[in-house]
């Protein structure tokens, strides 16, 4: 009997590739790391028996019909979020899917944090100054940014990275937090107050820091008129997925100075950027590294791997979504 074929779309750390060798699988690896078609995750849909995938591997209904031949019993996602998963269709086809919860809840808060110190602190600006051959010197009353110190920060999005980002900022900052939260979650081990809404957290705080899912009813949620809540001296920080954010109404509040700044880790389309952000002094951006540290790179394949694994060989699923 022929051993289940399971296709990898990304490059793996090597440890996780090494785990798959040695699993009763048929691998195909991503050795030159470019990133599948369309074309190309149809093909593999319909020769392997499972994938491994990633956020840069869109599935949706017709990809999961085209060629009317799908063989695929299983994707394992390369990450927490799945808003590049059609979730519905999979299910109505019994396609089985995995994420990576977790694993990379520290990594990912770690870099809302890192976010969080260059925007206030201004880092991003004063570096490409300091690059650019403009830095004069010392000056008592120039360059200066914001403590953090008996600011407030306001989570949307109360899960395990907001919860983790929330813990640092609080315990290790002294920040005052506040989040809102679809539903109640709690109690903590250190003091955050929940908020009524979403206008709350963004009237009231002083670094606002997303952590919800995107997709869906979430695409957009930081709107215009939500950003228009925000007190011009705030920060806005991004490390869950770039549509939450309404991204021309931030760019027009960050360019008229209606905000003082912001971080990005993730945006709407990647890996394509808004040519207006790299034109902002204000705003830090970043690659989408939130989890990009070997040993949590390392551990989400793991994970994935695992799922796989489990589902070949009749076991329960360590983290399945659908």
């Amino acid at each position: 009997m022929s051993r289940p074929r399971v296709v990898v779309t990304r490059k793996m750390p090597k440890a996780v590739e090494d785990r798959l060798r040695a699993a009763d699988l048929d691998v195909t690896f991503n050795e030159d790391d470019t990133p599948y078609t369309r074309d190309r995750l149809i093909a593999a849909l319909q020769d392997a028996d499972g994938l491994l995938l990633a956020v840069s591997d869109v599935i949706d209904g017709p990809l999961l019909d085209a060629g009317g031949k799908r063989r695929a019993q299983i994707v394992a996602n390369f990450g927490v979020g799945v808003n590049h998963i059609d979730l519905d269709a999979a299910k109505a086809r019994g396609v089985i899917v995995t994420n990576t919860p977790g694993v990379l809840t520290d990594a990912t808060a770690d870099l809302a944090l890192a976010l969080i110190l260059a925007a206030t602190r201004r880092m991003s600006e004063m570096e490409a100054v300091l690059r650019r051959g403009e830095w004069g010197g010392f000056s008592p009353t120039a360059d200066l940014g914001m403590s953090l110190q008996g600011k407030t920060l306001g989570v949307i999005g109360m899960g395990r990275i907001g919860q983790a980002t929330a813990r640092r900022a609080v315990l290790g900052f002294g920040m005052t937090a506040i989040h809102f939260n679809r539903s109640a979650v709690g109690p903590f081990d250190f003091p955050a107050e929940a908020r009524p809404s979403i206008e709350d957290v963004m009237a009231e705080a002083d670094v606002i820091t997303l952590h919800t899912p995107g997709g869906g009813a979430n695409s957009g949620l930081v709107s215009a008129a939500r950003i228009a809540l925000m007190k011009p001296t705030a920060y806005l920080v991004n490390t869950a997925r770039g549509d939450v954010i309404d991204e021309p109404a931030l760019i027009a509040a960050l360019k008229s100075g209606r905000i003082a700044g912001a971080g990005l880790d993730v945006f709407a389309k990647e890996p394509h950027v808004p040519a207006e952000f790299l034109t902002i002094p204000s705003v830090t951006l970043l690659p989408h590294i939130g989890s990009a540290t070997l040993e949590t790179r390392t551990a989400m394949g793991m994970l994935a791997a695992e799922n796989l694994i489990a589902h070949f060989s009749g076991q329960p699923l360590p983290s399945q979504v659908v």
